[in-house]
């Protein structure tokens, strides 16, 4: 199976598609590269894309705090669905690989795809029940 594939497979929006799905996908993805020092994504920038780390490592800054992805980790992924500003700043920190997935690409795919848009819709409730259960335990509720 290809890095790619891999790749997609593990990111939790697509984690249950079958491979024709995750095929059709890699399909209006693009390979992209990165130089160390380089910025994949700009805070305030309007999020067109997003991205899959597969080699390297990214840091993640967003408002002074910074965190590391390394292969099989993703971001940008809201920008498929809505065409806002960026959150935070997304540079390589040493050389990075990724597929880079096109929001309107994918779009156009989604809704040929209805599967697709069901898995995301389905990872995105979870993604927010984790923050909410975070904020719950922050609040002390």
């Amino acid at each position: 199976m290809s890095t790619e594939l891999e790749a997609l497979r593990s990111t939790p929006f697509f984690a249950d598609l079958p491979d024709e799905d995750l095929q059709g996908i890699l399909q209006v993805a693009e390979p992209a590269a990165f130089v160390s020092g380089e910025a994949i994504v700009t805070e305030g920038d309007i999020g067109d894309a997003m991205y899959i780390v597969l080699s390297g490592v990214a840091e993640v800054d967003v408002g002074g705090r910074f965190h590391k992805l390394g292969v099989g980790d993703f971001f940008g992924e809201m920008a498929l669905i809505t065409a806002n500003r960026r959150l935070a700043t997304v540079k390589a920190a040493e050389p990075v690989e990724a597929l880079r997935i096109p929001a309107e690409a994918f779009q156009a795919f989604v809704l040929n795809h209805p599967r697709v848009a069901l898995s995301m819709l389905k990872a995105l409730v979870e993604r927010l029940r984790e923050v909410e259960q975070r904020i719950d335990a922050w609040m002390g509720s």
